[in-house]
């Protein structure tokens, strides 16, 4: 168990860096501390996460979103979602959560989208941990639904 965990600290790291297509700064409606709760995230939200997730669908033209939800980048408050597509690929893409635009999007590929399970799993696994803890449910987003 631990070995998996450093392991995906490893693999992570690359991922973490790359974000959207450049620098989000300044090009966002809404800004938000990376500290702020889920929650209140969600409370300051103007565009509902439903809405989101069909302007992810049209934008990235794929078959579902596999996950994803609201968080802040580069101190904007957006929703990112991974659509999946029938190859096996994925696109992420940014959108304003204050005004509905899409901000970028980030190919990845059959390598980055198989790459990053083992993440979501250690995510997944965390999350599952916090609830036995505190009782309370996770807002983890790699969290099955």
């Amino acid at each position: 168990m631990k070995r998996t965990l450093i392991a995906a600290l490893f693999v992570a790291v690359p991922f973490a860096a790359s974000a959207a297509d450049g620098d989000l700064k300044g090009s966002c409606s809404m800004k938000a501390d990376k500290l702020t709760k889920k929650s209140e995230l969600m409370a300051m939200a103007k565009v509902k996460p439903d809405e989101a997730k069909k302007i992810a669908m049209d934008e990235a033209k794929g078959t579902k979103v596999v996950k994803g939800g609201i968080e802040t980048e580069d101190g904007c408050l957006i929703y990112s979602y991974h659509v999946a597509h029938s190859d096996k690929s994925q696109t992420e893409v940014f959108i304003d959560a204050g005004n509905g635009k899409v901000l970028g999007t980030e190919k990845e590929g059959k390598f980055r989208t198989a790459m990053e399970k083992p993440v979501d799993k250690t995510k997944e696994l965390a999350g599952k941990a916090k609830e036995e803890v505190t009782g309370k449910p996770s807002t983890n987003q790699a969290m099955p639904k």
